[in-house]
């Protein structure tokens, strides 16, 4: 892990890696800090930094704002258009799957349909079933996706909201996200994990999951 400092970073700011042919790579993992941009690499790169914020006219005043701006500058979740996100719009199972094999870097080219890669990838990596494509992810998929994605580290402490029983199994995903800060619920002791998940609330799970 380095550090590359910097000014004014924002969280469309990246890191772009630059092949010795000069060709480059967005790099999905940097993270921007208080002094510049944390990412990983494996032995020496060329780097540089640029902002690459996309700047949605739907999301200038949205509350998921710098966390859409993150994701989108890493081409993790895209806009419906180049100035629209749609940030309220429900998320489906098969766009979740896409969102986190690109994270990983899977090789997503080719297929019957535009998911099937990812739904493939997401079965072999035992991250989801693979059921019901078009469906709407549940808060609950959503978080237990992600965990399975990090190898389903365990958590220290146990799930409190009064929404998630003990045996589900979403219970081990919620208190590792609660203890990670990935999230706090939805108030009055909450989680709701029935509610679906928009791609306002997509970005934020990916940002403070990534951060």
């Amino acid at each position: 892990k380095v550090e590359i400092p910097g000014t004014n970073v924002k969280p469309g700011t990246v890191a772009v890696l630059v092949h010795p042919d000069g060709t480059e790579e967005i790099i999905k993992n940097s993270v921007p800090t208080e002094d510049g941009i944390r990412l990983t690499v494996n032995g020496g790169a060329t780097v540089k930094i640029v902002d690459n914020s996309k700047d949605f006219i739907d999301t200038r005043a949205h509350w998921a704002k710098d966390a859409i701006d993150f994701v989108s500058a890493r081409g993790l979740v895209n806009g419906i258009s180049d100035t629209i996100y749609a940030p309220n719009n429900s998320t489906t199972r098969a766009q979740l799957w896409t969102i986190l094999a690109r994270q990983n870097d899977a090789d997503l080219n080719g297929g019957n349909t535009w998911y099937e890669k990812a739904q493939l990838w997401s079965k072999n990596k035992g991250i989801s079933d693979g059921t019901e494509p078009n469906a709407a992810i549940n808060r609950a998929q959503m978080v237990t996706m992600l965990w399975r994605t990090m190898g389903q580290p365990t958590a220290t402490d146990k799930v409190s909201f009064a929404d998630v029983p003990a045996g589900s199994y979403y219970a081990q995903a919620v208190a590792w996200a609660i203890e990670n800060g990935i999230t706090a619920g939805v108030g009055n002791g909450k989680f709701d994990p029935d509610a679906a998940c928009t791609r306002g609330q997509i970005a934020t799970f990916l940002y403070r999951y990534m951060k």
